[in-house]
Order: C-alpha cells, then structure tokens, then sequence
C-alpha cells in the first residue's frame, strides 16, 4: 500500500507514514509518562520517557505497517510491584495510551476546520491532519478492545480479577494473541473487512470531528 503510493504520490506517503509514526510514539510515551507518573521508573530508566520515535518503534512492526497497512510498535515495559495502587495503576498504564489518541484526534480535528476551507483542495497540512485524526481513532478504538495484549485488556483483568473468573483470564490471556493474528490476517489476505468494529466507528466519528466525510477524502487523496 505504502510503496504504492510513494510512487504514485511521494508527498502524500511521506505525510502518511509521518502521522504513523507521530502516533504510535505518543501512544507509546504515554504509556511510560503514566507509570511514572504512578511511582514505576522502568520505562523511564529503558529509555522509554521520551517522544522521540526511534525509542519507540519495533522495525519489524515498522516493515509490516509499510508492506500490509499493519503493524506495532514496542510495548512500553512496567513493574506492577512499584505502583501506588498495582491493580488499577496498570489500567491507568494501560488506557493512557488509547486517551492520548483521543486527545490527539480531537486536536487534530480542530486544527483541520481552523485551517481548512470549504470545497477548497487540501494542503499537505490538512491531509497530514486528516491523517492524524482517522489514525488516532483507529488506535484509540483497536487498542480499547478486551483482549491480550490490548490496552483494554488491563481493564478486563482488573474488573475480572475474581478467583472465580480464573480461568476466563487464562482463556484471554493465552488465546487473546491467537484471536488478533488470524483477525489480522483474514484482513489483510481476504476483501473481508473483519475490523468493521474498528472502521465503522472510526470513520464515523472522523466525519463528525472533521464535518465532512473521511472515507471518501481519504479514497480521492489515496486513489492513484
């Protein structure tokens, strides 16, 4: 996809892979800024506490986004035993990440109407922050899913922390990973879009952020 369009339209790719990036590294310091924040240094001491995308990018994950349309970036690591409250400081940990793209779409978003005038041709600058705000809501709405080893899942583990629900733990837990790799490659093999949970949600609410319609801008700015 990306390799595509670097031939067909370099500016519009350098913008793309620059939101990526740009997104994934403040989702990934987020992570680290909130176990610092709740008394764990070890991202901080990993190198982690920091927007700078070279600490946070996994080049195989980096290779896959370029090749497939999808991929990840480094877990950000965490010593439970060192926070305040480990059960529910690990779901802080967990879901700063997902917040920050929802601050960071929101912003986007209002920067993209003060900027952009109506039936006028986009700039590198409203494509890079329409980018910014469909990506952002994408990892917001994929990272909050309940399973491992999502964002959502610490808030699973801690509102199923039951021993009586041990086994469903285990079940998500060993399974979770299994799950989003057949998901993702269903995806990326078939026309079948089993995301849909992700993507119908996402594009409705970039088009409620942005006030027009982001699926159909984003396939006139993709088309060759």
């Amino acid at each position: 996809m990306i390799f595509s369009l670097i031939q067909s339209q370099p500016a519009i790719a350098l913008v793309w892979i620059l939101a990526i990036v740009l997104s994934l590294s403040v989702h990934e310091f987020s992570h680290a800024l909130m176990g610092k924040l709740r008394g764990d240094s070890t991202a901080e001491r990993e190198g982690r506490l920091t927007l700078n995308p070279l600490a946070h990018v996994d080049w195989m994950g980096f290779a896959a986004v370029l090749l497939l349309g999808f991929g990840w970036a480094k877990p950000v690591p965490y010593n439970p035993y060192n926070l305040k409250n480990p059960k529910w400081d690990s779901v802080l940990i967990g879901l700063a990440g997902p917040a920050s793209n929802l601050l960071f779409s929101v912003v986007s978003a209002l920067v993209f109407r003060a900027t952009t005038s109506a039936g006028s041709s986009l700039s590198l600058l409203s494509v890079f922050l329409l980018f910014m705000t469909l990506l952002n809501l994408f990892l917001l709405i994929f990272n909050v899913i309940p399973v491992h080893p999502l964002d959502g899942s610490k808030l699973f583990f801690a509102l199923f922390d039951a021993p009586k629900y041990a086994t469903l733990r285990e079940t998500v837990s060993r399974r979770g990973p299994q799950v989003l790799l057949v998901l993702v490659l269903i995806s990326i093999l078939t026309p079948i879009n089993v995301f849909f949970f992700v993507s119908t949600p996402a594009f409705a609410l970039c088009d409620s952020l942005i006030g027009s319609n982001c699926m159909g801008t984003l396939g006139f700015l993709l088309s060759p």
